[in-house]
């Protein structure tokens, strides 16, 4: 079972009520002297204690998006080297269909040399009827760190939520994108270093293979991004790197907009890799970023989101803000933003064309 999936919370829930009545049943019934009898007893405490633990921190892990599978929790795909790591050319990678209605590959990027996963979701009206000549605009939704393409499915109620308000009528339909971030296990806050060209990776090598094998708008104005805190960064930033791919960015708590010394140690490289220092310094951009947070998020606080506003004035960009009074940082505030940010993306980007 996953790690954040539903059956799996119910599972352990299970386990624990039973160890809690096999204590009570057992309590008076254990054999032996009392040297045996206590010790056993303890053991049985212990591992009601135990369940109810995994219980807790299960439960807060599918809330907070922490650890969204088995082997970021356990680290067991963390540190690869884009190197060792195979995958196909872009034009011969091959799409396996999952049981969630969703299409994912694992390819190599011929710009940035890295390989990832990348995992797509179509919307029901591009298979409808009639509609084979149809062009969708794209989503490209970028997670955190740390996180996988797997987060917005398990914990992000993608594309359920997104099929509602297509339903609603208050968003057009999307082809949605959802690539790895940090290809290679090394996140970089979606910037191109000397050793991992990871901008590349997302804005050149996902929409070429995107683009090759789904009916997709032309670029920018039927191309956006929607990210969530690290992924927040990156939705902001990107459309200012690279206006002529990404008409729309919306940021869902994102973190701080200056950049982060902990991810990028060079200040020069920092510096000009950030959503601040990017918008200073364009000039007429046909760009659109959504911004917003919660005044209780204290990784995201509302101040930088007026401090950006104000240094994107005169600058072409247009900027739309939301703080939420109420919500931290995770799924649950995130989704409650969905119709605001989904809402505004569809006014930033071309519906469908047949």
């Amino acid at each position: 079972m996953e790690l954040t999936s539903t059956s799996f919370l119910v599972a352990l829930i299970v386990v624990t009520a039973l160890a809690v009545l096999a204590a009570l049943l057992l309590w008076n019934r254990i054999p032996g002297p009392g040297w045996v009898r206590w010790p056993a007893r303890l053991l049985m405490i212990g591992l009601c204690q135990l369940t109810a633990i995994c219980v807790v921190a299960t439960w807060i892990n599918g809330s907070y998006g922490l650890y969204s599978s088995w082997d970021d929790l356990l680290g067991t795909d963390a540190g690869q080297d884009p190197g060792t790591m195979t995958g196909p050319p872009v034009g011969r990678a091959r799409f396996t269909q999952g049981g969630d209605g969703t299409q994912s590959t694992h390819f190599r990027g011929s710009h940035s040399k890295l390989a990832g996963q990348v995992t797509v979701w179509t919307p029901p009206e591009y298979s409808a009827p009639g509609a084979d000549r149809t062009r969708f605009p794209v989503l490209m939704l970028l997670h955190g760190y740390p996180g996988t393409p797997r987060t917005w499915i398990d914990l992000g109620n993608i594309p359920g939520a997104l099929k509602d308000l297509v339903d609603l009528g208050v968003v057009h339909p999307f082809i949605v994108v959802i690539p790895e971030i940090y290809p290679g296990g090394v996140n970089t806050d979606c910037s191109n270093t000397p050793d991992r060209k990871i901008a590349d990776w997302l804005a050149q090598d996902v929409p070429d293979l995107v683009e090759r094998n789904f009916r997709t708008l032309p670029h920018p104005g039927g191309w956006g991004l929607m990210g969530v805190s690290t992924g927040a960064f990156c939705a902001a930033k990107l459309p200012l790197q690279y206006p002529k791919v990404f008409r729309a960015g919306a940021a869902l708590d994102p973190d701080p907009l200056t950049g982060d010394p902990e991810v990028l140690p060079d200040p020069a490289l920092r510096e000009r890799n950030s959503p601040m220092w990017l918008v200073e310094h364009t000039k007429k951009a046909d760009v659109g970023l959504f911004l917003a947070t919660s005044a209780q998020d204290k990784d995201s606080p509302p101040r930088q989101l007026a401090d950006f506003a104000r240094a994107a004035a005169g600058s072409g960009v247009r900027v739309k803000t939301l703080v939420r009074p109420v919500g931290g940082h995770n799924f649950q505030t995130w989704i409650g933003m969905y119709p605001d940010a989904l809402g505004w993306l569809s006014t930033e980007i071309a519906p469908p064309t047949g």
